[in-house]
């Protein structure tokens, strides 16, 4: 390999991994716009196993809109990455695959004091799809699994803080 193909290869490892990072604060900031703006005209997504729907961006992102305003504080911690590209019409890295393992604390939206803590907090995998755009590194599709969840522990009758 030469040293003009590893420069490319690291260049695109970056590019790819801004897209993951951009798509964690995109969800955790409640930005749908930009959240949109990160996949490709195609791009689909599928959240079924952590109770969520699938499908094209823009309708994840309405769902997502809906359903993560039961959260005051989201924050998506995606580690791990391991990324690999692949071909596209013979022409080598137009496409990538992340597979990026996840924790994601949040809190629940009530009225009056919040804690610090958070309420509820899951984890799992992530597997991105990547594909190089006049426009860029595009998410072609986003699929998550839930490995497990904690949920908040009801309040013990007749116990007070």
């Amino acid at each position: 390999m030469t040293q003009r193909v590893e420069l490319a290869t690291v260049m695109d490892r970056l590019a790819v991994d801004e897209v993951v990072t951009e798509y964690a604060v995109a969800v955790d900031d409640g930005d749908w716009e930009a959240y949109r703006g990160l996949f490709s005209p195609e791009g689909r997504a599928d959240y079924r196993s952590a109770g969520g729907i699938e499908g094209d961006a823009r309708q994840v992102a309405a769902w997502l809109e809906e359903s993560m305003r039961l959260f005051s504080m989201r924050q998506h911690l995606i580690v791990n990455r391991r990324v690999a590209f692949g071909t596209l019409d013979q022409d080598t890295g137009d496409t990538a695959r992340v597979r990026a393992d996840y924790v994601n604390p949040m809190r629940f939206a009530a009225d009056g004091a919040e804690s610090a803590a958070p309420d509820f907090v899951c984890g799992g995998r992530y597997s991105f799809g990547l594909l190089r755009t006049y426009d860029g590194w595009r998410l072609s599709e986003v699929v998550v699994q839930e490995k497990w969840r904690r949920l908040p522990e009801p309040a013990k009758a007749g116990v007070s803080d």
